[in-house]
């Protein structure tokens, strides 16, 4: 991948214990660093120290942006292969928080301190892990300017379906411009609540220096206890079941020692219960034989089998959809199933007795190991980012006709506006210019609802103010778009894609309206980004927008793919015309419209929304239509003489 990101790596999970996903993100952030480019990492905190140190950085970086993408002393990642990233705790989010006891201590105004640090940082990808909400992750893809990767590691039906509304979910997680599972199992789980492409990316894993043992040595049954707690009582059930001889079994939990009641007399002095304080995990994954995941399906954990596999262990596995996957039909280990404590026990005598059986599979697992290097996550992680990275839009545009446009004089531009030949607007064309010229706005675009009439005819009587003939389309079932510097009528009904067609066929421009409005008929994430190459410019702010996140999102969405801002008031009444304008350097054409908008300052004047809606609907619903043909006359003459 020749070129170098920026690249944010953001989990949910405090950042001082050890947990699956931030074992990812460390080795993905170091091999990444190790390949030149800049990473840093977001997560939440159970150590004030690195919180206070985080922040500071974070101000600090205001004078210097590029500062917090910089390893930096103790809070940089490991170096010693020549990688390195930054991490930055934001806090404690106490949903996701090992260690609620100690929230005391630690600031929680995470979302704050991650939207000033994504605010800050000039980054091309943030990269969510387990984006679901409340959490660091979700609020950094909130927040985030740039392209958004998700990542959804173990599947977990259980976390999905505690998301509160299904609609809210889907517009939420929609704003992931890629996602990513760990395993098919996790895109599938996934796909069931949000439908739409994932890839599958399998995860790396560590191989380890096998412990010697000898002959004599008892084979060594291992299981670590991070699945459901049934788990547990499985294993040691079938401990139970086991001849007593030739065997040693570890129950090992990051938690307080897990039992599963008391241990019969016979177990006691072949079955540990240990902790980290006892024993490191790896330490027990290099000397294990046989490693158990003994999960009854509502909480798996897939990453702890690929860390056995690559230790060189044989698994054991209960045969729910993710470890299938990952063993096959037993080529690779062998499988039970869930709570089935008599077939668990007789594949565990089966492998105690037969060392040749022991051999087989961890020779069957090789291809698997392989695999499971973090230099082929890194490649893989590589081809999604460049694939995103490639849909940007090229933000130079052509040089020397910008350079000649930003010569000239500016002028204020109002970009979205109605005329009385829009089905919900009493505004005749006359008024609308007469207010146009009045309110200062150098150059105007009509853009009446499924209509290029009003545009036309405001082009033909205008006098000192240019007008831009536009039109407002609506698609068949994907929102509207709207066509400026067009010349005739374009069909409503057709498909987003037919649409922006017959716009590009009129050598007009593709403009986006309000994108984001769940109020309005909108194109949806997936939507907009299937048509990015044609887009021309989105509207990052529009007055009758009633909740202002519409807008920001907007605005965030036409940074990270580096498509123009345009801006308009939406006028459906002279008094909100040029409530929102542009102010941009003079033009001629769309070739220098779209070069002057890159020079563009949207500038906002103040303007009550419930006061335009109000005149709106008093114009168009409330009034009799006699009378409002009555007003339109008066309006008419008033302008007339004005003008």
């Amino acid at each position: 991948m020749p070129e170098r990101l920026a690249i944010a790596q953001v989990t949910p999970f405090a950042w001082e214990v050890p947990h699956e996903v931030n074992r990812a993100v460390a080795r993905c952030a170091e091999e990444l660093g190790r390949r030149g480019h800049r990473v840093v990492v977001v997560a939440p905190s159970t150590s004030s120290t690195l919180v206070r140190e985080s922040r500071r950085a974070i101000h600090a970086a205001r004078e210097r942006p590029e500062a917090l993408l910089e390893p930096a002393g103790a809070a940089a990642g490991t170096e010693a292969t020549g990688g390195g990233y930054r991490v930055l705790g934001v806090g404690e989010v106490l949903p996701f928080a090992p260690s609620r006891r100690r929230a005391a201590s630690v600031p929680i105004d995470v979302a704050r301190t991650i939207e000033q640090a994504l605010a800050i940082a000039p980054l091309d990808v943030v990269h969510l892990h387990e984006p679901f909400a409340p959490s660091a992750a979700s609020a950094a893809l909130r927040h985030s300017r740039a392209l958004n990767v998700g990542t959804f590691h173990a599947p977990n039906d259980r976390m999905l379906s505690t998301q509160v509304t299904r609609r809210v979910v889907e517009l939420f997680l929609g704003r992931l411009d890629a996602r990513v599972a760990s395993f098919a199992a996790t895109r599938d789980l996934l796909q069931r609540w949000l439908p739409g492409d994932c890839r599958v990316i399998l995860p790396g894993a560590d191989a380890l220096e096998r412990t010697p043992g000898s002959a004599e040595r008892p084979v060594e049954l291992a299981l670590i206890a991070d699945e459901d707690r049934p788990a547990v009582r499985t294993f040691v059930r079938a401990l139970r079941r086991l001849a007593p001889d030739g065997w040693h079994a570890t129950v090992w939990s990051r938690r307080a020692t897990q039992g599963a009641g008391p241990l019969r007399a016979e177990l006691r002095e072949r079955v540990d219960f240990l902790g980290p304080d006892d024993c490191d995990e790896d330490a027990l994954l290099a000397r294990a034989d046989v490693v158990v995941r003994a999960s009854s399906g509502v909480a798996p954990q897939p990453g702890g089998l690929v860390r056995a596999i690559a230790a060189g262990c044989v698994p054991v596995a209960a045969n729910v959809p993710v470890y299938e996957e990952l063993l096959g039909d037993g080529e690779h280990g062998l499988l039970f199933a869930p709570g089935d404590v008599e077939t668990l026990a007789a594949r565990l005598a089966q492998l105690v007795a037969e060392p040749q059986l022991r051999a087989r599979l961890r020779a069957a697992a090789d291809p698997l190991r392989e695999r499971f290097a973090w230099t082929r996550v890194a490649d893989e992680l590589e081809d999604v980012y460049a694939g995103l990275v490639a849909k940007r839009h090229d933000g130079r545009g052509n040089r020397a006709l910008r350079a000649k446009v930003a010569r000239r004089r500016r002028i204020d531009v109002d970009l979205h506006m109605h005329t009385d030949h829009s089905s919900d607007c009493a505004t005749p064309v006359e008024v609308l210019l007469a207010t146009a010229k009045a309110r200062g706005l150098g150059a105007i675009a009509v853009t009446d609802h499924n209509e290029v009439s009003g545009a036309l005819e405001a082009q033909a009587k205008a006098q000192g103010i240019k007008v831009i003939v536009g039109e407002e389309v609506k698609t068949a079932d994907q929102g509207e778009v709207i066509g400026l510097f067009i010349s005739e009528l374009i069909p409503r009904g057709m498909t987003l894609q037919e649409t922006i067609a017959e716009i590009k066929r009129q050598g007009g421009i593709v403009y986006v309206p309000h994108p984001f409005d769940r109020m309005h008929a909108v194109p949806d994430y997936e939507h907009l980004t299937a048509v990015l190459d044609d887009v021309d410019a989105i509207e990052v702010f529009n007055p009758r927008v009633a909740i202002q996140e519409f807008n920001e999102e907007a605005a965030r969405f036409a940074a990270k793919y580096r498509i123009p801002a345009g801006a308009g008031s939406d006028a459906h009444v002279a008094q909100g015309l040029g409530s929102v304008r542009i102010r941009m350097p003079d033009f001629d054409g769309p070739d220098e419209f779209m070069e002057a908008l890159r020079e563009a300052d949207i500038v906002r004047t103040p303007a009550s929304l419930l006061y335009v809606q109000a005149l709106k609907f008093l114009q168009t619903r409330a009034v009799p239509r006699a009378a409002r043909a009555a007003s339109r006359e008066r309006r008419v003459r008033r302008a007339a003489r004005k003008s």
